[in-house]
């Protein structure tokens, strides 16, 4: 488990908001999510019961049919998992709730209730697909969850944040020789990126072609998630374009460059899914 900023969120949302609203969080596959989630989960509840909506079993689906009877909802779901929650002092976490929208509904009466607290962990969770048919509850705290920045990769590596931060707020020249050693150690996250994985990866193994192998298959990942969402190819070809016209000297992003189509009135609404889906962190041009 890293150290990760996410996790004082997740403290000031159990401090000032639970039990009165649940906590979701947002952000791409592979960021962290779960895992943040269920250390949080250990160190801060006395009972926790985890619902992977990505595996999840008949006994359990069939639990999340009717919830109308909250009394028999909460033994059904105690006696499914074997594990059993204290009022006040418990937090049932839905992950990948995307994948099954009418839980994330129920938030609301789950909230209302007031026995017990609820995280949420998504994917693409605002995308419209995801979410038409269903009323958005209200009662979620969110929290945006990204890939690890330079500082938690720090953390992570043994790296010395401190005396970066010391070193930046002097303002001072520090020497060609300690500014080449602090150049080559963010070179080194420039190449190993901030998703957990492939940190974890670079630490155990310290081999940058394994690195490499875990990007990718993230990406590949990526791509066949884009591929359910927009079937005519034209989303992913769109996302597959990025690192090329980032490249590039161009001051925006350019569309049918990346589709070799003209641009249609949908692809306006493809920038957003992708934008939505946390895959990408957009750049918006401003001029002072």
């Amino acid at each position: 488990m890293f150290k990760r900023k996410v996790y004082k969120d997740l403290l000031e949302w159990k401090k000032e908001y639970c039990p009165r609203y649940a906590c979701l969080l947002e952000g791409a596959r592979r960021v962290g999510k779960t895992t943040i989630v269920l250390e949080f989960a250990k160190n801060e509840f006395d009972t926790y019961i985890l619902i992977d909506f990505s595996n999840i079993s008949e006994g359990m689906l069939s639990v999340f049919k009717d919830i109308a009877d909250l009394d028999r909802f909460f033994l059904r779901l105690q006696a499914e998992t074997g594990v059993s929650l204290i009022e006040g002092k418990s937090v049932i976490i839905f992950d990948e709730v995307q994948l099954y929208p009418k839980a994330r509904q129920a938030i609301k009466h789950l909230v209302a209730d007031g026995r017990y607290a609820y995280i949420e962990t998504g994917s693409l969770i605002s995308i419209k697909k995801n979410v038409k048919d269903i009323l958005i509850p209200s009662e979620e705290h969110k929290i945006q969850v990204y890939p690890m920045d330079y500082e938690e990769f720090l953390w992570a590596t043994g790296g010395n944040a401190d005396i970066l931060k010391k070193i930046t707020e002097k303002e001072e020249p520090v020497g060609n020789s300690t500014n080449r050693k602090l150049m080559q150690d963010f070179r080194i996250y420039m190449a190993v990126g901030g998703m957990p994985q492939a940190v974890d990866t670079y630490i155990r193994e310290n081999n940058f072609e394994k690195v490499d192998k875990v990007k990718r298959d993230i990406i590949s990942l990526y791509m066949d998630d884009l591929e359910k969402i927009d079937d005519s190819g034209r989303l992913s070809n769109i996302y597959r374009a990025i690192p090329a016209q980032l490249a590039l000297d161009k001051k925006r992003f350019v569309v049918t460059a990346a589709t070799s189509k003209q641009k249609t009135s949908k692809d306006d609404e493809r920038i957003f899914e992708l934008i939505d889906s946390k895959m990408v962190l957009p750049c918006y041009h401003s001029s002072l």
